[in-house]
């Protein structure tokens, strides 16, 4: 048996370093995901495709892991970075996307958008109790991003 919860996220912040800089580390996948926590492992599967493994929540048998793959699409002119998902890798889909705005030399504003699929192998009857547990987390890690990436610069 398995539930599937979905999530979707938006985030706005602004960044003090230059529009190149800012836009060079997010298309850097993995120097970008550095800054995310809780990743346990990320595999370069090529052509700028990645597989995200996020450390496991949980105890023994009951440890759930979150595993996706996604391909990365960089387009500095138009300030955008988008992410689509593998299919077949994994328990989740991600898809989402990072739009750059220069304001003036030194200020960068980003908008995050993101959504996710995730299937894990529990319980129908968890499903109501499990979904907020889980929103809450990944929310709480995508905030702990945004803080980490603005410390960087």
């Amino acid at each position: 048996m398995a539930i599937t919860v979905s999530i979707e996220l938006n985030r706005e912040l602004e960044i003090s370093a230059g529009y190149d800089e800012v836009f060079e580390l997010l298309a850097d996948v993995p120097r970008s995901a550095s800054y995310f926590p809780k990743v346990h492992k990320l595999t370069d599967l090529g052509g700028n495709t990645y597989r995200w493994e996020m450390e496991k929540v949980g105890v023994d048998k009951h440890a759930i892991q979150s595993v996706y793959a996604s391909k990365y699409v960089a387009n500095k002119d138009a300030g955008k970075i988008t992410w689509e998902p593998v299919k077949g890798e994994g328990n989740g889909l991600v898809r989402g996307s990072w739009a750059l705005t220069a304001k003036g030399d030194k200020v960068t504003a980003l908008k995050f958008q993101t959504s996710a699929e995730l299937t894990l192998p529990l319980p129908g009857l968890l499903k109501l109790a499990i979904s907020p547990v889980i929103k809450h987390e990944f929310n709480g890690l995508v905030d702990t991003y945004m803080k980490n990436l603005k410390a960087a610069f």
